[in-house]
């Protein structure tokens, strides 16, 4: 009987040294993506300034002595590339979390942040600041009424869920469903019905997903809300990963499912409300990513979760920057592109490969 322990104990061990290595292996590549990544892209623009010259400022900024370079390049890359760099690495790593957490919770390859409405009630926050003129009177208007609409219609969302105190997961599917859907009427009503042109062209850049004009205090805002849902969701990939398993399987390896359930879904939510409030809509990172992580690294949400942050980091600063530079001296939108790289690509990756999704 002890053998048979001890065999199962080395097993185990073997498991998470492989879970370990894998990690360390992905983490290293991608981390080195996005630096390298992010270098390119702070080097491009309407002032091109050497990779050289771009890594020289930014090791200056944290205090290592290097050659003399260039005031106006500094300004340039520490007042305007730099920030919209990091709300474009954090936006993208919040909405691929956010996708792993949400599929791995409903178990449905196809779940995404959208589904429980965070994104829609994030614009109809930011549609009312731009259509009462707040923006205009208060500087952090737009993504402070974007984060509160996202985290209220979560909330909402929730509570039709657990209407009669039993929590219902195709309740809440279908809530979302229902609570999107309105909330996506009153934005077009408010749209249909406002005098002001310009902030009705205000309101459809926003929509449809951007980063520019991103500053420090974009970050200030943004940072540490999707870096405290970042933490809270590597914390509990274990408990993600039993609950996969079912209720019932879960709640006998020691998981209290309902209040697991509660914090994993505030925590996502959390996360795409920060992001929506600083960057608009932007579509398809929260699916593609992590659905795209778990057909090549498998569903363990230990390995997925801060890989999809990496992985959602890259998608999102390479779109912007193509994005800034495939119509110069203006802006393609964001989110316009992704929707539009996404869609095709997700479509061939599900047909390519469905026997694995319908497999998950």
């Amino acid at each position: 009987m002890s053998a048979s322990i001890q065999v199962l104990s080395r097993l185990r061990g073997y498991r998470q040294m492989a879970v370990s290595a894998r990690l360390a292996i992905g983490l290293s590549a991608l981390l080195v993506l996005v630096l390298a990544v992010g270098l390119v892209s702070l080097s491009l623009g309407p002032v091109e300034i050497p990779v050289g010259h771009v890594a020289w400022i930014v090791l200056s900024a944290v205090g290592i002595d290097v050659p003399e370079f260039g005031r106006t390049e500094q300004l340039v890359i520490e007042q305007i590339r730099l920030p919209r760099i990091i709300v474009g690495a954090a936006v993208g790593m919040a909405l691929a979390i956010a996708g792993a957490t949400m599929q791995g919770l409903f178990r449905n390859p196809m779940a995404d942040p959208g589904i429980i409405g965070v994104s829609a009630g994030g614009a109809l926050g930011a549609v009312v600041a731009i259509a009462t003129g707040l923006t205009g009177l208060f500087f952090l208007a737009l993504p402070v009424f974007a984060f509160v609409g996202a985290m209220a219609a979560a909330f909402l969302v929730y509570g039709i869920a657990v209407v009669g105190g039993h929590f219902s997961m195709a309740t809440l599917l279908l809530a979302g469903v229902a609570v999107n859907a309105f909330l996506g009427a009153v934005v077009s009503a408010i749209i249909l019905f406002l005098p002001d042109n310009e902030a009705l062209r205000e309101i459809l850049f926003w929509l449809a997903g951007g980063l520019d004009s991103r500053s420090w205090e974009h970050v200030r805002i943004a940072g540490p809300l999707i870096v405290g849902s970042a933490v809270i969701l590597l914390l509990m990939a274990r408990d993600l990963n039993l609950l996969m398993l079912g209720d019932d399987e879960a709640r006998s390896m020691g998981v209290r499912v309902g209040a697991t359930r509660i914090v994993l879904l505030a925590a996502a939510a959390l996360a795409t409300g920060a992001a929506v409030a600083v960057s608009g809509t932007i579509a398809f990172v929260g699916l593609v990513i992590p659905h795209t992580l778990r057909l090549l690294l498998g569903p363990d949400n230990r390995v997925l979760i801060p890989m999809s942050a990496l992985g959602g980091a890259v998608f999102v600063i390479l779109a912007d920057t193509v994005a800034r530079l495939i119509i110069e001296p203006a802006e393609f939108r964001v989110g316009v592109l992704t929707a539009f790289v996404g869609a095709p690509f997700f479509i061939l990756l599900l047909i390519k490969n469905k026997r694995q999704v319908y497999s998950l």
